[in-house]
């Protein structure tokens, strides 16, 4: 089989990027052809097919993070993020140049846009888009806002509310903007030009068909891990870990606090894009002097206990997966299928997580974790505690993760069931799917 794999980055900034390249190979390693289409950058790994590319709009892998914004820049973004006859044209080209069986979309609103959908369907080659956000309900891709929390108004028809709360780059304007892109994709109801969808997340799942897309349309394949290293030794040291962006969603500001009042040690792996780091260690008060590692050698909190490493890149988060005694999961908001709950299990790591959205289908209290209650602090002190305190308990909880890996989130497993989507969307039989 012959595939378009379309991503809007090339290069590797986070989980979905990492499914893309990891999904390549392993459609490659069982004889597929793959054919990538994204937006030039200088970040992007090497490829034979960048002359399809869009042409690049800022080189950043945030909007929001480009230094100077000119009014070409501007105007390209506003054409993707509505309708880019750019990306249609270049789709349609490389769809005549390689003449593929189906298109595969991971990640296309913003800086892609909905129109390759148009381009595929013109040309006749099916389409199935892999669904890592809520990016089709809600303008910000996230039910979630600094100002109120966990909010689903534009899923409910409150569509102003993201204007009123400012959820896109705390703008009035660039939220007026997403909105009315928004509103034009649900007029030109692009979720029904689509054959099928992928949905790693049955609690996603479930809010894409309270949008309007059909069960039938919606597979639940969930993400794999693509291990690298098989029955992996690991140690259990007596920290634990959190790995992911600084974002107030991912709940950093209830993790830092629950610590403060613990005595076990805490590392933060990550980064952020609008001070919000700062913002905890304000809160935290000054940097204590430990006696650790140069790396760690500066301590936050009461008890010196809690460590920011900074931004670090899979192979060097890895040391860490092998050496904690377990991982943390606080996120305040949906959270589509955090990649790092499989990073945990594939390392033999037990994972302490919010027992919401997504979060609750992915962690088995008891037999690969346990769960406390939203922002709850006393309840995530008291699921930390016993951790730290039945470290056997906690080891048999990563031991059963791992067994998950091995199974359940398999290559073998999600290659198998992506396929039987791909061969059903081929033959038209979308009733069976």
């Amino acid at each position: 089989m012959k595939i378009i794999l379309v991503n809007y980055r090339y290069f590797i900034s986070g989980g979905p990027e990492r499914y893309y390249f990891n999904i390549k190979e392993i459609l490659e390693k069982n004889g597929h052809e793959v054919i990538p289409f994204s937006v030039k950058s200088s970040r992007n790994f090497p490829n034979d097919y960048e002359k399809y590319f869009l042409d690049i709009v800022d080189d950043e892998v945030y909007f929001a993070q480009a230094k100077k914004k000119t009014p070409k820049m501007i105007f390209k973004s506003f054409t993707r993020m509505f309708y880019s006859l750019e990306a249609k044209n270049k789709m349609k080209q490389l769809i005549r140049d390689t003449k593929p069986d189906l298109v595969y979309i991971m990640q296309m609103h913003n800086k892609i846009s909905p129109s390759i959908v148009d381009a595929a369907r013109e040309m006749k080659v099916p389409v199935v888009h892999r669904i890592s956000d809520f990016q089709y309900m809600c303008p910000n891709a996230l039910f979630y806002n600094d100002r109120i929390g966990v909010c689903e108004d534009c899923l409910k028809g409150k569509r102003f509310s993201c204007v009123k709360y400012k959820c896109v780059l705390n703008s009035p304007v660039y939220s007026g903007i997403k909105m009315m892109a928004k509103w034009l994709h649900d007029a030109m109801k692009v979720h029904k030009r689509i054959d099928a969808f992928i949905v790693p997340s049955e609690f996603t799942l479930g809010k894409l068909n309270v949008y309007g897309i059909p069960l039938k349309k919606l597979n639940h394949i969930p993400t794999f891990f693509n291990l690298k290293e098989k029955n992996p030794v690991v140690d259990y040291k007596p920290f634990v870990l959190f790995v992911g962006r600084i974002e107030k969603q991912k709940g950093l500001m209830t993790l830092v606090k629950a610590f403060e009042e613990l005595p076990y040690e805490l590392k933060i792996i990550g980064f952020s894009n609008d001070g919000y780091e700062d913002e905890l260690k304000n809160y935290l008060g000054r940097p204590i002097n430990g006696d650790l590692n140069v790396e760690e050698s500066t301590a936050y909190g009461k008890n010196g206990n809690i460590h920011f490493l900074g931004r670090k890149n899979f192979e060097e988060i890895v040391p860490y997966l092998k050496s904690c005694l377990c991982t943390t999961v606080p996120s305040e908001w949906y959270d589509n299928f955090p990649n790092v709950v499989l990073e945990s299990y594939a390392f033999k790591k037990a994972v302490v997580a919010t027992d919401f959205g997504s979060l609750q289908y992915m962690v088995d209290e008891g037999k690969t974790g346990l769960k406390f209650k939203y922002a709850d602090l006393d309840d995530f002190r008291k699921k930390i505690t016993y951790l730290m305190e039945h470290p056997e308990e906690t080891k048999k909880m990563g031991e059963n993760g791992y067994k998950l890996i091995e199974t359940k989130y398999s290559p073998e497993t999600h290659y198998k069931a992506l396929m039987d989507v791909f061969y059903k969307v081929l033959k038209n039989d979308i009733d069976k799917l």
